[in-house]
């Protein structure tokens, strides 16, 4: 974290963790309602630059980077040689810079393994986590909150807006959510007049809301886990079918036209003693599959005891509606994403 953002938000009332999250007293605006303003720290950011950032990142990523523009931006992922995600991840170009925006956990890996694929390419891929600040504001509140602080604002979701230099994003979800990235010293600004009109949350109340709007997250526990259609990469326009080479793109595309897909992610909701955690296992009486029933991808609490999560789950477990949290452990509750799924012909 920038140490100019750093001491920002310690003056902000804010605690920075060992691992510089922040947290904000607990509040009742760590609720589904209401709005909330949140700093992005937990999220990382890759810069890619060169003459061959474009190529080099087509032949990386699950998604077709000729669908970035000025004014959108798209979720991708970067996989294996089996086709399962390493990473997933926000990508934005802006100016000359492709940036990729991931949990902070999976960006050493990540780093490092697309390092391995630069050989000759004119490329640079480096750490700008610290280089630019993440702010959001979540609620009806956001769009006029942003455009109070003369910043334009995305009509869509997944839009992208630039003005002074500052990157505006459109996030999709049923809560209305606007990400502000940008250099230290004007967001410390705008976060002072966003804070007028919006509580500061912490990131575990943006997880609830990513959670809710049925977007994925590989971290450390999940990393090589799925392959991007389990966790609904597709329908979240995370995924190209027609762009051509990129590493695991043969497993990818061959679950897409030869194979049927057996899991999928779902919302899920348990009341439960202990946490889930991403990569905790789910289990069904329905299931015969040796992979298990299902995997945690996120969670968040909702009250006190009672937890959302994202989950893939074998399709078959799932609409038996026999899941839950460990062979022994508590039900959980499955339901379709916002954006629903395909009907099945």
């Amino acid at each position: 974290m920038h140490p100019v953002w750093r001491d920002h938000l310690t003056a902000s009332s804010a605690r920075i963790d060992e691992d510089g999250i922040p947290r904000f007293p607990a509040t009742g605006a760590d609720t589904a309602d209401g709005c909330r303003l949140f700093d992005l720290s937990h999220f990382g950011l890759l810069a890619v630059r060169g003459e061959d950032a474009f190529g080099f990142l087509q032949g990386q990523l699950s998604n077709d980077l000729r669908e970035l523009s000025e004014s959108h931006v798209q979720w991708s992922s970067h996989c294996s040689q089996k086709g399962r995600m390493l990473a997933n991840f926000l990508v934005a170009r802006i100016g000359d810079t492709f940036y990729l925006q991931l949990p902070t956990e999976r960006v050493p890996d990540l780093l490092k393994r697309l390092r391995m694929f630069v050989l000759r390419s004119r490329v640079s891929i480096e750490d700008a986590s610290d280089d630019l600040v993440r702010i959001a504001i979540a609620g009806d509140c956001a769009a006029g909150a942003v455009s109070a602080c003369g910043l334009p604002v995305p009509e869509s979701e997944n839009g992208l807006a630039i003005g002074d230099g500052i990157a505006v994003i459109r996030l999709p979800g049923p809560t209305p959510r606007i990400e502000i990235i940008g250099p230290p010293e004007p967001l410390r600004a705008h976060w002072d007049t966003l804070r007028a009109q919006a509580t500061p949350a912490n990131s575990d109340a943006w997880t609830l809301l990513d959670i809710r709007a049925g977007i994925p997250s590989v971290y450390n526990e999940t990393a090589d886990t799925f392959v991007p259609q389990m966790a609904n990469m597709q329908l979240i326009d995370g995924v190209s079918f027609h762009k051509g080479c990129y590493t695991g793109q043969e497993v990818v595309a061959r679950m897409q036209y030869l194979g049927k897909l057996k899991r999928r992610m779902y919302i899920g909701e348990v009341e439960s003693d202990s946490p889930p955690r991403p990569g905790d296992a789910l289990f069904s009486p329905e299931s015969t599959s040796q992979q298990g029933s299902g995997t945690v991808v996120a969670a968040s609490a909702v009250d006190k005891g009672r937890y959302a999560l994202l989950a893939v789950v074998e399709i078959k477990a799932a609409e038996s509606g026999e899941v839950k949290l460990s062979e022994d452990g508590p039900p959980v509750r499955l339901e379709a994403p916002p954006y629903g799924f395909p009907v099945e012909e």
